[in-house]
């Protein structure tokens, strides 16, 4: 199973960003709370206040599909995640250099996308 990288990109306004943050850091507890989390952080845009980032990182995409169900992420979570940009957020871990252990990655991950069903080849008889 590959690590999980869940980067979400925020567009608040200036005079809103006293607010965000708090809103932010309840739902990083939220998600830190849950089995398979691994660490996570709240960032802006040193060039541009209005441009914000959630992070998280997961044992796998199975621990970050099944936070997102937990009533604690519901109530403090959901709803700042509602408001991200509407892009892809979640990424599988391919390398990093953080002294961590390598990788786990299906036998068949560089010929599978990750929207298609891993298993084994079933041939069907007519």
């Amino acid at each position: 199973m590959a690590p999980v990288l869940v980067v979400t990109r925020f567009d608040v306004p200036e005079d809103e960003g006293a607010s965000f943050l708090p809103k932010a850091q309840a739902a990083l507890a939220a998600f830190a709370a849950r089995p398979g989390y691994l660490r996570g952080r709240i960032g802006r845009a040193a060039d541009d206040p209005t441009c914000w980032v959630l992070t998280t990182e997961w044992e796998g995409v199975g621990a970050y599909r099944r936070s997102l169900s937990a009533y604690d992420v519901k109530v403090d979570a959901a709803p700042l995640l509602s408001l991200g940009r509407d892009e892809p957020s979640a990424f599988e871990v391919l390398h990093g250099d953080d002294g961590g252990a390598p990788t786990r990655r299906a036998a068949d991950a560089a010929r599978v996308s990750l929207r298609e069903a891993a298993g084994p080849d079933v041939a069907t008889s007519v």
